[in-house]
């Protein structure tokens, strides 16, 4: 089975690297100084599993180079999808199956519609790590995890043969029985403690221990609740009281991923995480005015950081 990496960086890199220190046929994906450094150096990670170097991988930045493969994992930001899937074309083959690991609960249809749903599942990881350098990658916390599944959740063939893949590499894989569930599960999560740790602009230990900013976390969980509950999405009654319980073992100087990149003027992934609740509120009659206060009280600084807003901060 030979294997995309599409975005290889802190999540990418890091399965691609246990892919190919397991002997998978794999190519990389990546761009600029991180893809420099790939082809002259390899991959390093320095994981809590375990440090271990590849002193030679396959990488490039252009699909066109490469030939059709059977699997691609898409590893990009949410905002870098548009693009992403144009580049993509020439790794799809008739049977080439695409599993998206982004934040958010759209991107597997947002694929499905510009490639075909016959091509893509539904996907999701879950790691904690980060590129310390070009070509070097650490995992700094969580056991590293994939749940994928089709879209219809059906056990099939394929999804059990890429399974059997990742098991192999000794990766922690599953195929959920319901895979719109699991992405709902992870969106919960991860929004709102983006959401609240960028408006608040305080680390996770600040934000569960002071009484209003815990309360707004919670709030902002029972909103994207209402919303799958509103779109039949099948959420346990006790999500909320278990993904805090969860936020209470994480570590106190952690931030979320949007929450850092908001407050360094980057492009964020906020459309597509508080903007996506309240867009699929509306569509759903339900309101979320804690997700609309934080996607309108950010939009101003991600329009400054796309370029098409300037003001002085």
């Amino acid at each position: 089975m030979r294997i995309a990496i599409f975005g290889a960086g802190a999540i990418g890199g890091y399965f691609g690297a246990r892919l190919i220190q397991a002997g998978k046929e794999v190519v990389l994906i990546a761009r600029g100084e991180h893809l420099k450094a790939l082809k002259k150096h390899g991959l390093r990670i320095d994981s809590i599993k375990g440090n271990f170097n590849l002193p030679s991988v396959e990488a490039t930045d252009d699909p066109s180079q490469v030939s059709l493969v059977d699997v691609v994992f898409v590893c990009v930001k949410t905002w870098q999808l548009p693009e992403t899937v144009h580049s993509m074309r020439p790794l799809i083959g008739p049977k080439t199956i695409v599993v998206p690991l982004l934040n958010g609960v759209e991107s597997p249809f947002q694929l499905a519609e510009a490639l075909g749903a016959g091509h893509v599942l539904g996907g999701l990881a879950k790691i904690i790590s980060l590129i310390s350098g070009p070509g070097h990658i650490r995992h700094v916390g969580a056991e590293p995890y994939i749940a994928f599944g089709e879209l219809n959740n059906d056990r099939s063939e394929r999804a059990e043969q890429l399974l059997k893949v990742l098991e192999e590499a000794g990766i922690s894989a599953e195929i959920p029985q319901d895979i719109n569930s699991a992405l709902w599960a992870k969106f919960l999560f991860v929004v709102s403690l983006g959401g609240v740790g960028a408006i608040s602009r305080a680390p996770i230990g600040v934000i569960r221990e002071l009484p209003k900013t815990r309360r707004m976390l919670e709030q902002a969980m029972n909103e994207i609740f209402l919303v799958a509950q509103a779109r039949n999405i099948a959420l346990p009654q006790d999500i909320i009281t278990d993904t805090m319980a969860f936020v209470d073992t994480l570590p106190a100087e952690g931030t979320a991923s949007m929450q850092r990149d908001i407050v360094e003027g980057r492009p964020s992934e906020i459309d597509s995480w508080n903007g996506a609740v309240v867009r699929l509120g509306q569509e759903s009659g339900v309101a979320v005015p804690l997700h609309t206060f934080i996607y309108n009280s950010l939009l101003p600084l991600e329009l400054k950081a796309q370029g098409t807003l300037t003001f002085p901060v």
